[in-house]
């Protein structure tokens, strides 16, 4: 009897110090699970696990159920939630210098982006973060930003003039945006589709990839391909939840977010290459634009980006191949 329970008190020892052992995270994004974001977040979860053998498990949340893209940076940043995977969207508001890679037609094209960020560029940029309290631990990717509507086609910049677009909490959005004549409406990305549907807002911009996962199909008319901005996506961390790791799970979490970035654009090269056949069977006007008369229409905006962030260093990523 005395060995029946010594054994039971051991076993119940050791399971209280597996539990023990075990870590649980949280990662969120505002869209849909089935989207190149949740890919991203359901791959590094999977990574984290297998890598760290069950100690640490990452808990995916999606569709903004703990809040929109800037509130789980808030909360990643005072440490109620541990991760997030984010567009860049509102993270100038955290990490002023980010500004500079939501210049509307900075990069030629998404291997050019993709190169800058996984480069020296965007190496420097994520060494930013840490001052401000997260561990940034790579560069994913949102898409190329197009621009939908439910009012009427737009071919041209003028055609822009008046519409009440709904726009990231960005303030290089915002000024870019005005430049083209649009009534500028920041809001956070879970409220977008309610504000579509109940005509607050005439329209929105994002990737294929958000438009098509967001269903906006449902409540906006018309998509052109604008190509205006190539939106970036970052996975970001708690610095002290992450500074807490071993240094072999820092390098767990840092190889998972790597693994998690190929899926991730994997998803949207998938979603552009079938988006606009996609979009256009679900009733969606699809209309391809002269892109070269949008650069055009920015020039006054283009030169006071030039100002803010030294034309040397918009240079410097224009000139990456």
């Amino acid at each position: 009897m005395k060995f029946r329970l010594a054994a039971t008190a051991l076993a119940v020892a050791t399971l209280s110090a597996v539990s023990f052992a075990q870590q649980n995270m949280r990662i969120s994004i505002s869209v849909a699970q089935n989207s190149h974001q949740g890919v991203a977040i359901d791959t590094f979860a999977k990574e984290v696990e297998a890598r760290t053998k069950g100690r640490i498990k990452v808990q995916p949340f999606y569709s903004g159920s703990l809040g929109g893209e800037r509130e789980s940076i808030e909360a990643v940043q005072l440490g109620t939630q541990e991760l997030t995977f984010t567009s860049t969207g509102p993270v100038p508001n955290f990490v002023p210098e980010a500004r500079i890679l939501d210049v509307p037609f900075l990069f030629r094209d998404k291997a050019h982006a993709r190169m800058t960020l996984d480069g020296a560029i965007g190496q420097e940029m994520l060494a930013k973060f840490e001052a401000k309290g997260f561990k940034a631990l790579a560069w994913g990717e949102n898409g190329i930003r197009h621009m939908t509507n439910s009012k009427r086609a737009v071919n041209a910049p003028e055609d822009l003039k008046g519409l009440k677009m709904r726009t990231m909490e960005n303030p290089v959005h915002i000024a870019a945006y005005k430049g083209f004549g649009i009534v500028t409406t920041p809001m956070a990305f879970p409220e977008v589709f309610t504000a579509l549907q109940q005509g607050t807002v005439d329209g929105q911009e994002n990737p294929l990839s958000v438009i098509m996962a967001a269903k906006f199909e449902q409540v906006q008319k018309h998509l052109s391909l604008t190509g205006h901005v190539y939106s970036p996506a970052i996975f970001l961390m708690n610095k002290a939840a992450f500074d807490k790791l071993s240094a072999e799970d820092k390098g767990h979490f840092l190889e998972a977010a790597k693994v998690a970035v190929r899926a991730n654009r994997a998803r949207v090269d998938e979603d552009d290459a079938k988006g606009v056949t996609e979009l256009r069977a679900k009733g969606m006007q699809v209309i391809e634009v002269d892109k070269s008369k949008f650069v055009s229409a920015l020039g006054p905006v283009n030169a006071e980006f030039e100002k803010q962030f030294g034309k040397a260093n918009l240079d410097r990523i224009r000139a990456v191949k």
